[in-house]
């Protein structure tokens, strides 16, 4: 059996399983969401987030960040600290945020 797409929704076969790769894992859009916001702290993320692990956490930000995703960023403070902010590559990934969070909107509660 041949498998074919839609190319209004997938120009090619494996471009959905690309956009999953990155968001797919648990935890991983919220991440996203909090950063959409600007540059934010491990301790911030982990606050807002609520019930993730902070080994999870860190996880899943080196896997963003050695996926180009997101860049650790140093403070310029005293004492410095490390912040989380989004590449262009991760920007690019908001708009697809928007519509997740418009179906959620629809559909939550029922």
């Amino acid at each position: 059996m041949k498998i074919t797409t839609s190319p209004a929704l997938e120009p090619k076969i494996g471009c959905i399983e690309t956009a999953m790769g990155v968001i797919g894992s648990k935890w991983t859009a919220l991440i996203l969401r909090d950063l959409a916001l600007g540059p934010q702290r491990f301790c911030a993320l982990e606050k807002s987030i609520g019930r993730i692990n902070p080994r999870t956490l860190s996880k899943r930000l080196d896997d963003l960040e050695a996926g180009g995703i997101i860049t650790a960023v140093e403070s310029k403070e005293a004492p410095q600290h490390a912040a989380y902010a989004l590449t262009q590559k991760g920007r690019d990934l908001i708009p697809l945020l928007r519509h997740m969070a418009r179906w959620g909107e629809k559909y939550s509660g029922r």
